[in-house]
C-alpha cells in the first residue's frame, strides 16, 4: 500500500536540526557518520546517472540505479535484524551483468591503453559517464572505509559491484555511441 505524503512532518523529523539522523534500522547516529557519507555518495551517483540518462540513453542505467538502491538498503540496515534478510542481496549475477556489458562494449570498439583526460576528448554524454565514474570511485573508497570500520563483510559483493561499475563507466566514457 502506498501512503501519500500530505504533511511536512512525514518528511522532516527535525532530528537533523540537531545533527542526527537514523538508519533503516532506526538507530540514531550523527549526520557525519561514515554510514551517511557512504549512503549519500551512492545516492549522488544514482542521481547523476539519472541525469546522464537524459543525455545518453544507455538502456541499462535504470537497472544500475535499482542495484544502487539495493546496495544502499543493505548499507543502511543492521545485518543482525530480521528486516535485513528480506532485502535484495547483491550477488555474483549482479557482477556478471556489469562484466557482460563491459565485454559487449569492448567488442564494438577497443580502448587505447593510455591516460585519458576526463570529459575533454569526447561528446557530452561520454563526459557525463566520466563524471559518474569519479563519483562511483569515491563511493567505493568510502564504502571500503565503512566496511572496515563496521566489520560489514556482508557487503563484499556490493563493494565488488561498485568496483566493476566504475570500470563500466570508464568504458562507456570512451565508446558510448547513441
Amino acid at each position: 500500500m502506498i501512503v501519500a505524503i500530505k504533511h511536512l512532518r512525514h518528511i522532516s523529523t527535525t532530528k537533523g536540526d540537531e545533527g542526527l539522523s537514523r538508519n533503516y534500522s532506526n538507530e540514531e547516529l550523527p549526520k557525519d557518520d561514515v554510514l551517511f557519507e557512504t549512503l549519500g555518495t551512492i545516492d549522488e551517483l544514482s542521481a547523476f546517472l539519472g541525469l546522464t540518462f537524459h543525455h545518453a540513453k544507455y538502456e541499462h542505467i535504470k537497472n544500475i540505479q535499482d542495484t544502487l538502491q539495493a546496495i544502499n538498503s543493505l548499507i543502511a540496515t543492521n545485518p543482525q535484524q530480521d528486516a535485513y534478510k528480506k532485502l535484495r542481496q547483491i550477488n555474483e549475477r549482479d557482477i556478471e551483468f556489469i562484466e557482460d556489458q563491459e565485454e559487449k562494449l569492448l567488442l564494438n570498439e577497443k580502448i587505447e591503453n593510455r591516460f585519458y583526460l576526463p570529459g575533454s576528448e569526447t561528446t557530452l554524454p561520454n563526459a557525463y559517464f566520466d563524471y559518474a565514474r569519479t563519483i562511483c570511485r569515491r563511493g567505493e573508497r568510502i564504502m571500503v572505509h565503512f566496511i572496515n570500520e563496521r566489520d560489514r563483510q556482508d557487503l563484499a559483493y556490493a563493494r565488488k559491484y561498485l568496483n566493476r561499475l566504475s570500470d563500466l563507466l570508464f568504458i562507456l566514457a570512451r565508446n558510448y555511441r547513441q
